[in-house]
């Protein structure tokens, strides 16, 4: 077994700390990659959309790699809108099913919201009641 340095310490709990590791659980991620299949984005680009959280079309651009190849408008009409619609499909996926960032005020007095959190679980099971 390798000896674990003190630095490596010092990285692990300032991820711990990242806003992240506190609203994500692996439950959550593991949902998240379930749903982005039907997109068919790689897995760098899943960690990516995972750890930035785009919540805007002009966010998940630059994440998507040769998006405008890999989700072509068609010639005849040529609408940009073609494109749009998968990655607005995928910008909803991604609201619905991460957790929002908390608060800067929230964060910086190291609270979470407890009842906003018990809400969007309640909001989760009657979606998928439905």
């Amino acid at each position: 077994m390798l000896p674990i340095l003190a630095s490596e310490f010092k990285v692990f709990d300032y991820l711990e700390q990242t806003v992240v590791c506190t609203n994500q659980t692996r439950e959550i991620i593991d949902q998240f990659v379930e749903k982005c299949k039907s997109f068919n984005i790689s897995k760098a680009e899943i960690l990516n959309i995972i750890n930035v959280r785009p919540c805007t079309l002009s966010q998940i651009y630059p994440i998507i790699e040769e998006y405008d190849v890999r989700f072509p408008r068609s010639e005849e009409t040529g609408d940009e809108e073609e494109i749009e619609e998968p990655l607005m499909a995928l910008v909803e996926t991604i609201q619905h099913v991460l957790p929002a960032p908390p608060s800067p005020m929230q964060e910086a007095n190291g609270e979470v919201d407890e009842k906003v959190g018990e809400e969007m679980d309640e909001e989760r099971v009657v979606e998928t009641n439905e």
